[in-house]
C-alpha cells in the first residue's frame, strides 16, 4: 500500500486536488479500485500537510433479478475499522434499467444515474467533492474508446469542476496501474464485493481493454506512452499544475 500511496501523493499534488479542510467523499463500489483508493486516503489524511477528511458513499443498486440487493456489510464493518464515516444510499437503478428501460446498452444511463444520486447525495450533506477511483489503465482505455467510438481525442479529466452541482471530481489514482491496485487489494484482503452486473465484462471497454494488451506485446509501452502524451499535448485539465512530466517507465 506504500507503494500506491506513493504514487497517489504525487498524482495529488501534480492536479493539486486536495486543499486544506476539504471534506473528501468516496463512491466505494464495493471494488477493488475504490476500495483502495478508500484505504490510501484513509492513511494519507494522516500525515498529508492539508488536513482533510474522508467519508465513504456506496450507491446500493437495488435487487437483482428477483433476488436481494449487493451486501455491503464487511465493507461497513472496513469502514469503521478505518474510522471513516460510511452511508449506504438505497436505490432501484438496477430495476429501471434492466426491468423497465432493458437497456441494450446499459453501461453510459447507468453510469449517469449512479452519479446522479450520489452528488445528490453528498451535496445535501454539505460536501464539494468527490474522489473517483479511475486509475491509469481506465485513462488509457477511456482515451481508445473515444477515438474509436466518437471519433474525439478525449478522455475525462483528472479534476473536474461541475458547475450545476458545484462539486469538483477528483481521481487520485490516476498514476496506478490495475496490476498494481490488484496486488494491494489482495495484500490487504480489502473486502471485495462480487459485482451481479449482468453487463460486466460485456462491454465495449472490455473489448478495448483486450484489445490494448494484444497491442502492447506488439508495442511494449504502448499504455505509457499514451498517459505520456495525454499529458504533453496536453489533453484538456491534463497538463499537471507544477509542470512535472512523468517519464517513461515511471510507473
Amino acid at each position: 500500500m506504500n507503494h500506491i500511496l506513493s504514487h497517489i501523493r504525487r498524482c495529488v499534488e501534480d492536479y493539486d486536488m486536495i486543499a486544506a479542510g476539504d471534506r473528501i467523499a468516496v463512491g466505494v463500489s464495493g471494488g477493488k479500485d475504490s476500495l483502495t483508493l478508500l484505504t490510501a486516503l484513509a492513511r494519507l489524511r494522516a500525515f498529508y500537510p492539508k488536513p482533510f477528511t474522508v467519508e465513504a458513499f456506496t450507491l446500493d443498486m437495488g435487487h437483482v433479478d428477483g433476488g436481494q440487493g449487493m451486501d455491503f456489510s464487511a465493507v461497513a464493518d472496513y469502514c469503521a475499522g478505518l474510522g471513516v464515516p460510511y452511508t449506504i444510499l438505497p436505490s432501484e437503478i438496477h430495476h429501471i434499467i434492466f426491468d423497465l428501460r432493458r437497456e441494450k446498452n446499459p453501461c453510459s444511463m447507468c453510469a449517469k444515474m449512479r452519479r446522479g444520486a450520489l452528488h445528490e447525495a453528498i451535496k445535501a450533506r454539505g460536501i464539494r467533492k468527490i474522489a473517483l477511483g479511475h486509475h491509469f489503465d481506465d485513462a488509457v482505455e477511456t482515451f481508445f474508446l473515444s477515438l474509436f467510438y466518437e471519433g474525439r481525442i478525449s478522455c475525462f479529466q483528472p479534476v473536474t469542476w461541475l458547475d450545476r452541482m458545484d462539486i469538483t471530481q477528483i481521481r487520485p489514482m490516476l498514476y496506478c496501474r490495475e496490476g498494481m491496485i490488484r496486488a494491494a487489494a489482495a495484500k490487504e484482503r480489502l473486502p471485495v464485493v462480487f459485482n451481479p452486473c449482468p453487463a460486466d465484462g460485456y462491454t465495449k471497454r472490455q473489448e478495448v481493454k483486450e484489445l490494448i494488451v494484444s497491442l502492447e506485446k506488439q508495442y511494449p509501452g504502448l499504455k505509457q506512452r499514451v498517459f505520456g502524451a495525454m499529458q504533453r499535448l496536453p489533453l484538456p485539465a491534463w497538463a499537471p499544475v507544477c509542470r512535472r512530466r512523468l517519464p517513461p517507465g515511471e510507473f
